[in-house]
């Protein structure tokens, strides 16, 4: 049976996947992978990430019996390293929330080209900056390499373009697809060092005899290039039409979805991918979520808090909490200085784990809200995944508050991603286990409530808060 390959490479481990045409996983290996870290400093060692990801492929593919008909590697994004001409490291992999590195300097040369592209200002962890860092004390003659190139070299065994999803961190024109030279030259960034760009999902090669030997995927396997692992993890959710949305819950909210035209943010909170069919793919991640409950209800049974909630009806009685997991928001607005609050008094830890899984939903609520505002379509499906996703509570509460439909997959995972963009149907690949209808619960007085104290505070504008006000009394 054909099979393909899916590759995701993380902070804490790489997975490999092996799937078959009708979404059936014929083989997974995975292996843990060692940080460095201190202070804002948190690095990786790349030839452990090839050592681990050839262990994980060789697991995967004990089950395959059939021919592989490509591979696909996701990466952290804005994750580098210098190697040399052929390839060989030269320092190590500064992760994607390594803080070591200054953006002042690249917003400054490069701010009508972020601008252009949405996003306004870079990071000091996104990848431009800390190239730049890496640079001061480099070689002549050094290569950039994203986290996925440095692997992608290795399958090939020759030198590979790299993706523009990667790329994005690094500074590169998405409109224009290709790098901004006249930014780099002005930051003296040779053009030498740079990796070719191509889009996600374009062949980059074949598996290469001596990389066969070590990972157990067959020599002559199509080597496609990847993305960063939050858009596979949306292509692995289907969240591939536009107006449809991958809602990712888990410790902290992501949002990813699909629009025909780049959106422009004039807050710099969303930021777009650009996808293999040429779309575009806005998305933005919030401080708030479940990290809030192992902080807030220590120790606590979460499945039985939320068996007991199920009994109680949550209404304009009931408190809501602002589950930021830490000081400061990112999305769907930027507030260095917000904290946690809670509108109400909880009679008991119940209600209090009511309470933040409340206000989570409103979160996202309002980020789509917020989308909306931009000119983003929000009408598609909405598909819900990341660990919030295993209580049943939280995606009828979920529904309920987007006022919509919620769609469950089987497995929604970055490397499945990756096997559709190496060449699977998504079609067939792509499981649907449930969609959540809402019960009808109204919850629109507490969650103007909720976006009024917000406003209050200063954190959320007024524009942003007339529309959500807007958009749910004309539902």
């Amino acid at each position: 049976m054909s099979g393909w390959i899916g590759i995701d490479l993380g902070t804490q481990s790489v997975r490999a996947m092996a799937v078959a045409a009708d979404g059936r996983v014929l083989g997974t290996g995975s292996r843990p992978l060692t940080s460095h870290r201190d202070g804002p400093r948190h690095e990786q060692d790349p030839e452990q990430w090839w050592r681990e990801l050839a262990a994980a492929t060789r697991e995967a593919m004990r089950s395959v019996d059939g021919p592989v008909e490509g591979v696909a590697v996701a990466a952290t994004s804005g994750t580098i390293l210098l190697t040399d001409p052929a390839g060989r490291p030269l320092t190590p992999a500064l992760m994607y929330d390594d803080r070591r590195a200054d953006a002042t300097l690249a917003n400054e040369v490069g701010a009508q080209v972020w601008e252009r592209l949405g996003y306004r200002r870079m990071q000091p962890n996104w990848a431009l900056p800390k190239l730049l860092w890496l640079l001061r004390d480099a070689p002549a003659g050094v290569r950039l390499a994203h986290q996925n190139d440095f692997v992608n070299r290795r399958l090939t065994g020759h030198p590979v373009a790299t993706d523009l999803s990667n790329a994005l961190k690094t500074g590169v024109d998405l409109v224009e697809e290709r790098w901004p030279m006249d930014v780099f030259d002005a930051l003296g960034v040779p053009g030498e060092l740079l990796p070719e760009v191509v889009r996600p999902g374009t062949r980059l090669g074949v598996v290469c005899a001596a990389a066969a030997e070590e990972t157990g995927i067959p020599a002559g396997t199509p080597v496609v290039a990847g993305s960063t692992d939050g858009c596979a993890a949306q292509l692995g959710a289907g969240a591939l039409r536009p107006g449809s949305w991958n809602s990712v819950l888990g410790t902290t909210l992501v949002l990813k979805g699909v629009t025909e035209q780049l959106i422009h943010d004039p807050l710099g909170v969303v930021y777009s991918h650009r996808a293999p069919d040429g779309s575009w793919l806005p998305g933005g991640a919030s401080s708030t979520g479940a990290g809030a409950l192992t902080r807030d209800l220590p120790g606590r049974d979460l499945d039985a808090l939320s068996a007991e909630a199920a009994t109680r009806t949550p209404g304009t009685e009931f408190a809501v909490t602002y589950p930021l997991v830490s000081r400061g928001e990112r999305f769907p607005f930027a507030a260095p200085d917000a904290e946690t609050f809670t509108l109400g008094e909880p009679a008991d830890d119940v209600e209090r784990y009511a309470a933040i899984l409340l206000g989570a939903a409103f979160v996202e609520r309002l980020c789509f809200d917020y989308l909306d505002l931009l000119g983003a379509p929000v009408d598609g499906e909405i598909i819900l995944t990341g660990g919030a996703t295993r209580s049943a509570y939280w995606t009828r509460l979920r529904a309920d508050v987007l006022e919509r439909p919620v769609t469950l997959r089987e497995n929604a995972e970055p490397a499945l991603g990756m096997a559709v963009l190496a060449g699977g149907d998504p079609a067939s690949m792509i499981r649907t286990r449930a969609v959540v209808e809402p019960s009808g619960a109204d919850l629109r007085e507490p969650y103007l409530r909720f976006v009024a104290e917000l406003e209050r505070r200063g954190w959320l504008d007024a524009t942003a808060a007339a529309h959500a006000r807007e958009r749910t009394t004309t539902r």
